[in-house]
C-alpha cells in the first residue's frame, strides 16, 4: 500500500503521465481494489492496451515502477529539506538580521526566491514594474492579480512564490497578497484588507517578494495606497462572484442541473435564487457555469474510483492560488459556497466561505425558543406580508419547512437580546445586505458558540445588487414565530 501512496502522489503531480497511471492501476489491482484500478487504467488510455497486449516482461515494468517510486521518494525528502531550510532562512531574515534587511534608499526590503529555492536580499523595485517583460512583449506583462492569505504567514509567502514559479511564463507580472487576520479557527475577510506582500516574477525565474508589513520585515515598506484601493475593489468583485458561485451550487442541489442562463437565477418569486445581478455577474455567468461543470465531472470521476481527481478543490479557500482567469474570465477566490452560522451565545450571525468569515452581524434571538440545528433558506421575500415596516421588516428568509426565519424587525432595540419568539431578528441595513449576498438554498447552522467573541464585520459600502424580478409573495401570509 505504501507504493500505491507514492504512485498516487506522483500521478496527482503528473496527471499526463499515462505510464504512471497504468502502474498505479496495477498496484490497486494487486491489492484487490478493482474500482480504483479500472479508473487508473482508463486514465492510462493506450498505454494500458499496449502493455496488456504486448505481454511486456514483468522485470521491465518493475524497473520502471521502481524508478518512479525512487523519484517520488527523493522529491518528498528534498521538499522536506527545502521547507526546513526556508523556514530557517525566513527566521534569520526576519529576526536575527533586521539590519541586513534594509536596502539602500528607502529602507524597504524585497526577497528574491531562486528557482532552486535559494534566497537573497536585493533592493526593492517599484510595484508593477517589469521592464524586461514589457520589452519582450510578454502578454503577462503589466498584469496585476490579487489573492488573500493569513497575515504574517511567511511560510505561506514562500509557498505561493513556489506556486507562481511552477507556472512557467503563464504567471502575472505582479501578484498582490492581502492579509487576513486570524481569530481562533477563522480568517477574517474585513473591508479593505491591508497588502501583506507582493510577488513579482522576472524572466530569470526568480520571484521577488516585497513585504508591506513593517513589523514582519523590520523595514520601511513602500506606500501601499494604490494597491490597497485596488485590493478593496478586488474584494468587492470577489463577493459578487461568491454570490453567483453559491447560487449555481444551490440551484444544482435543488434541480439536479445547472441553470441555462442567469435569468433562471433572478426570476420572480420563488425563482429569485439571487436578489439581483451586477454587470460583472452577468459577464461571469458562462465561465463560472463551465467551471462548475468541470469540477463536477472531475469530482464524479474521482468519487467513482475513490480517488481525489487532479485539479479538484484542495479545501480551504484561503489556500487557493491567485484568482486567475479561465480564458480571460475571473474565477472566484472564495471557492466554498456561502453559508450562514448563527451563534446563540454571541448573538451573532456570520456569512462564511469555508474557514473565512465574510460578514458578522449582531442579531436578536429568542433564547431557548430559537431552535438549534441545520436549515436551508427556502423562501426569500421582499416586504413580507406586504409591509416593509411590519414585524418582519423589509426582508425575510424562511428556514426550511418551519415557522422560523431570518428577517428584519420594527423593534430594532431588541437586536442583541433574547426577545423574539424564536426567529432571528436583524437591523434593516443588515438584513437587506444579507438578503442580497446569500442565495436561496444557502445552508444555515444555528448553534451554541462557534464564532469568535466580539467580532462584528459590516461594510461602509454594503453589498448590493440591482434588483431583478418581483420578489414579493402576496399569495402567502407568513406566520413566522417573530
Amino acid at each position: 500500500m505504501k507504493n500505491s501512496q507514492y504512485l498516487k502522489q506522483y500521478v496527482q503531480m503528473h496527471p499526463d503521465n499515462k505510464m504512471a497511471w497504468y502502474l498505479l492501476g496495477k498496484e490497486y489491482k494487486k491489492n484487490g481494489q478493482e474500482g480504483k484500478a479500472n479508473y487508473c487504467f482508463n486514465q492510462a488510455g493506450g498505454v494500458y492496451e499496449a502493455f496488456e497486449q504486448s505481454k511486456v516482461p514483468s522485470d521491465m515494468l518493475r524497473e520502471y515502477e521502481e524508478e518512479l517510486l525512487r523519484t517520488a521518494r527523493d522529491r518528498e525528502k528534498r521538499n522536506g529539506r527545502i521547507r526546513r531550510l526556508l523556514l530557517l532562512v525566513s527566521f534569520l531574515l526576519l529576526v536575527l538580521m533586521p539590519a541586513a534587511a534594509k536596502a539602500p534608499g528607502d529602507g524597504s526590503m524585497m526577497t528574491a526566491v531562486e528557482p532552486e529555492g535559494q534566497t537573497n536580499t536585493v533592493p526593492a523595485a517599484q510595484p508593477g514594474s517589469n521592464p524586461d517583460q514589457e520589452k519582450a512583449g510578454d502578454p503577462a506583462a503589466n498584469t496585476l492579480l490579487f489573492t488573500a492569505r493569513e497575515a504574517g504567514d511567511a511560510a505561506s509567502a514562500r509557498g505561493l512564490a513556489g506556486l507562481l514559479g511552477s507556472g512557467g511564463g503563464k504567471v502575472p507580472s505582479l501578484t498582490a497578497v492581502l492579509g487576513m487576520q486570524r481569530s481562533g479557527k477563522w480568517l477574517l475577510w474585513k473591508e479593505r484588507l491591508p497588502v501583506a506582500y507582493t510577488l513579482e516574477r522576472n524572466e530569470g525565474g526568480r520571484t521577488m517578494i516585497q513585504s508591506y508589513d513593517a513589523a514582519a520585515c523590520a523595514c520601511k515598506p513602500p506606500d501601499a495606497g494604490e494597491l490597497t484601493d485596488r485590493g478593496a475593489e478586488w474584494q468587492r468583485r470577489q463577493e459578487q462572484l461568491a454570490a453567483l458561485w453559491s447560487a449555481l451550487h444551490s440551484f444544482r442541489a435543488a434541480k439536479g442541473r445547472l441553470p441555462e442562463s442567469i435569468g433562471e437565477l433572478t426570476g420572480d418569486f420563488p425563482g429569485n435564487w439571487l436578489a439581483g445581478t451586477t454587470p460583472l455577474m452577468e459577464r461571469a455567468f458562462a465561465p463560472l457555469k463551465a467551471e462548475a461543470e468541470r469540477k463536477s465531472e472531475n469530482a464524479a470521476q474521482g468519487a467513482a474510483a475513490g480517488l481525489d481527481s487532479p485539479g479538484a478543490d484542495s479545501g480551504a479557500a484561503a489556500e487557493a492560488a491567485p484568482s486567475a482567469g479561465n480564458g480571460g474570465a475571473e474565477l472566484p477566490f472564495l471557492l466554498q459556497p456561502l453559508a450562514i452560522l448563527v451563534d446563540k451565545q454571541q448573538h451573532r450571525l456570520a456569512v462564511t466561505s469555508g474557514g473565512i468569515i465574510i460578514r458578522s452581524y449582531e442579531v436578536g434571538l429568542g433564547g431557548t425558543r430559537t431552535p438549534e440545528g441545520s436549515f436551508v433558506i427556502t423562501d426569500k421575500v421582499v416586504n413580507p406580508n406586504g409591509h416593509d415596516n411590519g414585524e418582519f421588516g423589509s426582508r425575510g428568509m424562511q428556514l426550511s419547512d418551519t415557522n422560523y426565519a431570518i428577517h428584519g424587525t420594527n423593534e430594532p432595540e431588541s437586536v442583541g437580546k433574547d426577545e423574539s419568539l424564536g426567529c432571528i431578528r436583524m437591523k434593516r441595513s443588515d438584513i437587506e445586505e444579507l438578503f442580497d449576498l446569500v442565495p436561496k438554498g444557502t445552508k444555515v447552522q444555528i448553534t451554541q458558540g462557534g464564532l469568535p467573541p466580539g467580532v462584528t464585520m459590516g461594510s461602509e459600502n454594503p453589498f448590493s445588487l440591482k434588483a431583478a424580478g418581483n420578489q414579493t409573495n402576496p399569495r402567502k401570509q407568513y406566520h413566522w414565530l417573530n
